[in-house]
């Protein structure tokens, strides 16, 4: 396989006071980048691994479940949490938590969710639209994490008509930030289409005292080059690429140093991976049978084009135990090759465009102003994790 000649070996990325070898992120999704996921991810590959997102005001009240997400594995030694909020004193006050408490490198700011429960409130995707309300989110968060790197992560706006990427891009330098991270599709594609790699050249262009880090697409080592070449960011977040694929940053590394050597798994080297997956989240939940549960989700990604029967992918879809699990995954033909193109691209569900879901009356200003920002609270309900 023959690699893009305009990129052999990318820069390690420098995000403040961290330094990556390999300039990867992994972006944050909801009840998939828990740390039984992240410490799969890294035993195939390097880059910056970022959690879940945490809500800010359930991390102030110091919700049960919230405080058990923020916690991360010792084998990961740079920390990296996502924080969500719409209140400016209320993300604060969590960054402060986190800093104060010495419990991440790294924190990252959500600007980028398109979900509904979360936009209908102002929220996520949404929010960048207020530029005011954005600004002071960034700006006190910057100043309550200090020295460690605060981070924040868009899209390119609400819709085609609706769109923030640039100015909030510019407002994020100017608050500080140490990187900023563009998913290049606005709120109402959703994952749908094809990510437009060229806003993230633009913002590239505009935004030139900090990093940029593009987001969307990248399914492959090889669009991760392709990506760099053509938008000439500063680094790559993959999301829903690594679906089913852990070993994708293996791959993404070996890119980056200009290998060629690609992770080809076997059926029997997929199963094994699958195992190790449900075994981690047992962990991580401290309950075999929620992380029996939880890995049913991941079935269709991992043997996405492999020669894996419904009944089968049906029993490992509603597994119990992980005796169970050994006993459906023995029935594999473990010697079966990687089956090539069918078992590649697309991952996750795109979705159809939609129109974004918005509070009465949001897109009549860019402002919010003090009075408007009451109504807000309530998004900040007890939704971490997604």
């Amino acid at each position: 396989m023959s690699l893009p000649t305009t990129i052999s070996h990318a820069p390690a990325l420098t995000i403040g006071s961290l330094s990556l070898d390999v300039p990867v992120v992994l972006a944050p999704m909801a009840g998939i980048t828990n740390t039984a996921f992240r410490r799969l991810c890294r035993e195939f590959g390097v880059g910056l691994y970022v959690s879940e997102m945490i809500t800010s005001r359930a991390l102030v009240e110091r919700n049960k479940e919230t405080m058990r997400l923020i916690q991360h594995h010792e084998s990961e030694t740079t920390r990296s949490i996502q924080l969500y909020g719409v209140d400016p004193k209320t993300v604060s006050e969590a960054v402060t938590i986190l800093v104060a408490e010495d419990r991440a490198d790294h924190i990252d700011l959500n600007f980028g969710c398109p979900v509904p429960k979360v936009t209908r409130k102002g929220g996520g995707s949404a929010l960048p639209w207020k530029q005011d309300l954005f600004r002071d989110i960034v700006e006190g968060a910057v100043k309550a994490a200090g020295d460690i790197p605060l981070t924040v992560k868009m899209r390119k706006g609400i819709d085609a008509d609706h769109l923030t990427y640039l100015e909030a891009g510019k407002a994020a330098e100017g608050a500080g930030v140490s990187s900023i991270a563009l998913h290049a599709r606005t709120a109402s594609e959703f994952y749908s289409g094809q990510a437009d790699w060229s806003a993230i050249a633009t913002l590239k262009e505009t935004v030139t005292g900090v990093p940029i880090l593009g987001n969307g697409d990248i399914w492959s080592g090889e669009d991760a080059l392709r990506m760099m070449s053509e938008t000439g960011c500063d680094g790559v977040v993959v999301g829903r690429g690594c679906l089913g694929r852990p070993w994708l940053f293996g791959d993404l590394a070996a890119a980056f140093t200009g290998s060629e050597t690609r992770f080809r798994p076997t059926l029997g080297q997929v199963a094994t991976t699958f195992r190790r997956h449900a075994e981690l989240l047992a962990e991580f939940f401290e309950s075999e049978e929620r992380g029996c549960r939880d890995i049913r989700k991941h079935v269709a990604w991992y043997f996405k084009g492999y020669p894996v029967g419904g009944d089968l992918r049906a029993r490992l879809a509603t597994v119990e135990s992980l005796e169970q699990l050994d006993e459906l995954l023995a029935t594999l033909d473990w010697t079966l090759p990687y089956p090539g193109a069918d078992a590649e691209g697309q991952r996750g569900r795109a979705g159809s465009p939609k129109r974004t879901v918005l509070p009465d009356g949001w897109l009549d200003s860019r402002t919010l102003g003090a009075a408007g920002r009451g109504t807000l609270t309530e998004t900040e309900a007890d939704t971490s994790g997604g």
